[in-house]
C-alpha cells in the first residue's frame, strides 16, 4: 500500500511537469505593440509635430507681404478722389525692411501730398531700426524659440513615451506574476489531491488511521481557496494588461489562452535595445529630462535678451527713392521720401521691471536644472543598488528553494516508511510554496527595478 502512495506522489510530480500547449505573448512582442499602437504613445508623436507647427507659424512673420489700399468718391457727376495706394514688404531678419509701393490719385479735391502723375508714382525703399528691434525683436524672438522648442517637444515625446512603456511593462510583469501563482498553487493542490486520494487508498486499507484523511482535505480544500483568490487576481491583472493592447485604433482584450513567457529577464534588456547593461549606469548627456529644461532655460534666455533690447530708444529711419514708372531707369538723387522716428521713455520702470523678471525667471530655470542632474544622477545610482541587491537576494531565494525541496522530499519519504505525518508533510510543503512565492515575488521586483530604472534614464526605445 506504501507503494501506491509512492506510485500516486511520483505521478503527480511528473504531471506538474507537464507544459499544455498555449499561445505565448513574450514581452518584446508586448512592447511592439505599445510602442507602435498605444493612444498615449501616438500622442506623445503629436508633441514634435505642434512643435513644427508653431515653427511654421513663427517663420510666417517674416513671409511677405502684398497690400493694396484703394478708396474712391464721386458725387453727382463730380470726382472728389480716387485713391490707390499698393505695396509689397519683404521683412528681413534683423528687423530691416524691404518695400516696393505703386500709388496713384485723381480727383478734384484730392490732398495736394497725395498727388501723384498721370502714370502714377512708384517707390522702391528700406526700414531700419537703428535702435530698439534692429538685433532682436519679437519675430525673432519667436522664431528662435520656435527652433529650441523642436528639441523641447522631442524630448517631451521621449518622457511620455517612456512613461508609458513603464506602466504598461508593470502591468506584464503584474499578469506574469498572476500567471505563475496560478500555476503553483494548480500545482500543489494538484499534489494534495493526489495524497489525499493516497491517504484514502491506505486508509481502506487499514494501514492509515482515518484521521489522516481528514487533516489531507483540509489541505485540499486550502488549496482550492488559495488558488481561488490567484485565479480572480490573475483576472484582474489580465484585464489591466488589456488597457495597453491595441491594434491600430482599436483595443485588444487578452485571451485567457494567451500565457506569458516564462524568463523575461533576458527580454527586457533586449526590448530596449541594451547589449551592455553595466554601461546603463550613468546620466547620459541627452536625457531628456535635461534636455527639456536646457531647453526652457535657452527660450528665458532669449526672452531676456528681448527685454534687454526694450531699454534702447525707438529710432526708425525709412528712405524710399521716388519715381514716375517710365523713368525708373534714370535715378535722380532729388526724388525721394524719408522718414525719421524717435521715442524713449524718460523713466523706464516697465522696461526694467520686465527684465528684472525675465533674469529671475532664468535664475529660476537654471536652479531647476542644476537640481535635476543630481537627483538624476542619484537615482540611478539608487537604482542601481536596489538591482544588485535584488539579483543577490534572487541567488539566496534560489538556494532555499532547492533546499527546501529536498527537505520536503526527504519527509516524503520517511512518510512513504511511516515515519512521518501528514501534518509534517503539510509543513514542508508550506515551506516550499512560500520560498516559491518569495521567488516569483522577487522575480518581479526585479523586473520592475529594471524598468524604473529605463524610465529615469528617459529610454523611450
Amino acid at each position: 500500500m506504501r507503494l501506491i502512495y509512492i506510485t500516486i506522489f511520483m505521478f503527480a510530480i511528473s504531471a506538474s511537469a507537464q507544459v499544455v500547449g498555449q499561445e505565448q505573448m513574450t514581452f518584446s512582442e508586448y512592447i511592439g505593440y505599445v510602442k507602435k499602437f498605444h493612444p498615449v504613445v501616438r500622442q506623445a508623436n503629436l508633441q514634435v509635430s505642434a512643435a513644427q507647427a508653431a515653427l511654421m507659424a513663427a517663420r510666417g512673420a517674416f513671409d511677405p507681404k502684398l497690400e493694396v489700399d484703394y478708396n474712391a468718391k464721386e458725387f453727382k457727376g463730380t470726382e472728389y478722389y480716387s485713391l490707390l495706394n499698393s505695396s509689397f514688404k519683404i521683412p528681413t531678419w534683423y528687423g530691416i525692411e524691404l518695400k516696393a509701393a505703386f500709388d496713384n490719385s485723381e480727383g478734384m479735391y484730392l490732398n495736394p501730398q497725395n498727388v501723384t502723375p498721370n502714370s502714377g508714382l512708384t517707390s522702391v525703399g528700406i526700414s531700419i531700426p537703428l535702435g530698439k528691434g534692429l538685433l532682436i525683436n519679437s519675430r525673432m524672438a519667436d522664431v528662435r524659440a520656435a527652433k529650441i522648442n523642436l528639441n523641447l517637444g522631442d524630448a517631451e515625446r521621449k518622457l511620455q513615451t517612456a512613461n508609458a512603456l513603464h506602466d504598461a511593462s508593470l502591468a506584464y510583469f503584474k499578469w506574469q506574476q498572476a500567471h505563475q501563482e496560478v500555476a503553483l498553487y494548480q500545482t500543489y493542490l494538484d499534489f494534495a489531491s493526489q495524497r489525499y486520494e493516497g491517504i484514502t487508498k491506505l486508509i481502506e486499507a487499514g494501514d492509515k488511521a482515518a484521521i489522516d484523511s481528514v487533516e489531507a482535505g483540509i489541505i485540499v480544500r486550502n488549496r482550492m481557496l488559495t488558488l481561488e483568490d490567484a485565479r480572480l487576481k490573475l483576472a484582474k491583472a489580465r484585464l489591466e494588461m488589456s488597457n495597453y493592447l491595441w491594434i491600430d485604433n482599436v483595443p485588444v482584450e487578452l485571451s485567457e489562452t494567451i500565457v506569458p513567457q516564462d524568463d523575461t529577464k533576458s527580454s527586457v534588456w533586449e526590448a530596449w535595445g541594451i547589449t551592455n547593461s553595466d554601461a546603463i549606469y550613468q546620466l547620459p548627456e541627452n536625457h531628456p529630462k535635461i534636455v527639456a529644461l536646457e531647453s526652457k532655460r535657452d527660450v528665458l534666455d532669449i526672452e531676456r535678451k528681448l527685454k534687454a533690447n526694450l531699454l534702447l530708444p525707438e529710432i526708425n529711419l525709412s528712405y524710399n527713392y521716388l519715381s514716375e514708372p517710365a523713368y525708373f531707369d534714370n535715378y535722380r538723387l532729388e526724388d525721394y521720401k524719408i522718414g525719421l522716428n524717435f521715442s524713449f521713455p524718460l523713466f523706464l520702470r516697465k522696461e526694467r521691471g520686465g527684465l528684472k523678471l525675465a533674469k529671475l525667471k532664468l535664475q529660476d530655470a537654471q536652479l531647476d536644472l542644476d537640481l535635476e542632474r543630481v537627483a538624476l544622477k542619484n537615482k540611478i545610482m539608487a537604482q542601481e543598488a536596489e538591482i544588485r541587491s535584488v539579483e543577490r537576494q534572487q541567488e539566496l531565494l534560489d538556494s532555499l528553494v532547492k533546499n527546501y525541496s529536498q527537505m520536503l522530499l526527504a519527509e516524503e519519504g520517511l512518510f512513504a516508511a511511516g515515519e512521518s505525518s501528514i501534518f509534517l508533510i503539510n509543513s514542508r510543503e508550506n515551506s516550499l510554496v512560500g520560498a516559491k512565492l518569495s521567488q516569483i515575488n522577487m522575480e518581479n521586483r526585479y523586473l520592475t527595478s529594471t524598468v524604473k530604472l529605463f524610465n529615469i534614464l528617459g529610454l523611450a526605445q
